[in-house]
């Protein structure tokens, strides 16, 4: 009998994308790997995306933290900051006095939000005037929450997606909402000005004040307590005007933390630099994943972005793995099996159901399904970079090949609709018959259609126009019941959980919502999906109880 030494994988972080690898390993090859987790927040992992609807009122806290990770083989250290890497010896040093060896090192510890350094913003000690949040962490959403009791009034700088959603959920709560962001256009990385003008004017309907192309020039502060903002025109002609607000967001983009692998010798620019392998090119041993890391290709800080990553560097590191040499099979089963299994596929024993690899091997093959569901090999995470902005009653969704910046190829062909008084613009971008980028401000489900078609890269219409508006007779009634959804309807867009995806984890022995997400992962995306899930599971339970049992 040959026995395999588990391979040491050490993880520094534990948010989204730390996490993730996590599972992923353990998905692939639970007994492979010995797996440590550094994490330097006190807590269980969260769903990140989330932290502006805790903002908003629209989730508790206790609903964003996701599963933790199932292994005998792993060790979860919260709370436990790394300090140091020696790279030779190959040993992480943490806070506490521990050491923890390796033979591979994930470096998973995300980014830090950026403080810009104005005037009044620091105290002495280094820290932030009470009053002055910014919004990465679950720390910093329950401050937020706290303020809101005694502050009606709050300034949100920056114009980003972050910022639009800090600013409506503050808005919801009943606050009067000053967005000051620092160019003309808001969310100017994804929209051009024409989309942007229509998410300003969307937002002034929620009774959001906007101050375009200014800048935070001071924080007034007055008994340690901030009181107000100074803004200037970011111009020549210096306008200046002073917001009163007791609370301030600052949402001005983030810094990838990179002190400790620039400490360690690896290669760092504005990330941890990494090859198309998400290995450091000092340290084959040294891996970068998720906001901290500076792939090739650069990064969007899009979560889906760290998952895709996440997945690849699983596959990489399992691939890595040496394979269990079969052992002798016993005299009365010679020939059943000619050759042993590959390991990850884990076939079954006599009673076991089969792994989800070989069942949705088994429907590949058979040409039943081309969903991008979940499998023991991963999530094909195709359009990672789509970003949905959740700002109540205003959707925007952009996908692809969008904004001022996009490409003018002459392969690409673009259409749009501009309906500014119905608070509506929608454009999408073609490419030999297939949507590869799509804006849409005003209409969710548009949003949604583009959505499928850019992920699944299922061919266009030719005359792309008609993607722009919902058909004004639909082809099929939409279902009434979960009876009718084929099995291959994505449920959760961002995991990419069919509902057949459900259906088998339920039949597999998930009985509660937080067994099938353990299971399928869905719902701990952007979380649109919570309601659709917890309706299939309820309707799943109610059609199991109400078929008779066999006699």
């Amino acid at each position: 009998m040959n026995l395999r030494v588990p391979v040491k994988v050490v993880v520094v972080g534990f948010g989204m994308v730390g996490s993730r690898l996590v599972d992923e390993l353990l998905r692939r090859e639970p007994e492979a790997f010995d797996i440590t987790v550094l994490g330097a927040e006190p807590y269980e992992p969260y769903n990140r995306v989330l932290l502006s609807d805790v903002v908003a009122g629209r989730t508790d806290v206790a609903a964003i933290t996701m599963p933790l990770p199932d292994g005998a083989r792993v060790t979860v250290r919260r709370g436990v900051t790394a300090t140091s890497i020696d790279r030779e010896a190959r040993v992480v040093t943490a806070a506490d006095g521990t050491s923890h060896p390796y033979d591979h090192l994930v470096l998973a510890t995300g980014a830090a939000a950026r403080i810009p350094p104005i005037p009044g913003l620091r105290r002495a000690g280094g820290g932030l005037p009470a009053g002055v949040h910014a919004l990465r962490n679950l720390d910093d959403a329950r401050e937020i929450v706290a303020a809101t009791v005694n502050s009606p009034r709050a300034v949100v700088v920056g114009g980003g997606v972050l910022g639009l959603e800090a600013a409506v959920g503050l808005a919801g709560r009943g606050l009067s909402v000053t967005l000051v962001h620092n160019v003309e256009s808001l969310m100017e990385r994804q929209l051009d000005p024409e989309a942007a003008d229509v998410v300003r004017s969307g937002l002034e309907g929620q009774g959001i004040t906007v101050l375009p192309n200014s800048l935070s020039s001071e924080v007034l502060v007055a008994g340690g307590h901030a009181v107000g903002i100074r803004v200037k025109d970011n111009d020549a002609q210096a306008r200046e005007e002073i917001v009163a607000a007791r609370l301030i967001v600052f949402s001005v983009g983030t810094i990838p933390e990179t002190g400790l692998a620039a400490a360690a010798g690896l290669s760092t620019d504005r990330g941890i630099v990494v090859g198309y392998d998400l290995a450091s090119p000092d340290d084959p041993r040294v891996h970068a994943i998720g906001d901290c890391a500076q792939p090739p290709s650069g990064s969007r800080g899009l979560v889906a972005e760290g998952w895709d990553q996440a997945r690849r560097l699983a596959e990489t590191l399992v691939s890595l793995v040496e394979p269990v040499a079969p052992a002798e099979p016993e005299p009365s089963l010679v020939g059943a099996v000619e050759t042993g299994p590959l390991a990850h596929l884990r076939l079954p024993h006599d009673t076991a159901q089969p792994s989800m690899a070989v069942r949705l091997g088994a429907l590949l093959t058979s040409g039943a399904t081309m969903s991008r569901a979940q499998s023991d090999q991963g999530i094909d995470t195709r359009g990672t970079d789509v970003v949905k902005v959740k700002a109540g009653a205003l959707s925007v969704t952009t996908m692809g090949v969008c904004g001022p910046s996009r490409p003018n190829a002459a392969t690409q062909r673009a259409v749009r609709l501009a309906d500014p008084r119905a608070g509506r613009y929608v454009e999408v971008v073609v490419s030999d018959g297939i949507l590869v980028g799509a804006t849409c401000v005003g209409d969710p489900r548009v949003a949604a259609d583009l959505t499928a078609a850019y992920t699944r890269r299922t061919p266009v219409p030719l005359d792309p126009a008609f993607l722009l508006l919902t058909p004004v007779m639909q082809t099929a009634a939409p279902a009434s019941s979960p009876e009718h959804m084929p099995d291959d309807a994505v449920v959760c867009r961002c995991n990419g959980v069919t509902k057949g995806d459900i259906a088998d984890s339920c039949e597999a022995g998930a009985h509660t919502v937080d067994e099938v997400v353990r299971e399928t992962r869905a719902t701990t995306g952007c979380g649109s999906c919570k309601d659709a899930v917890c309706g299939l599971v309820d309707w799943l339970k109610e059609s199991k109880e109400a078929v008779p049992e066999p006699a």
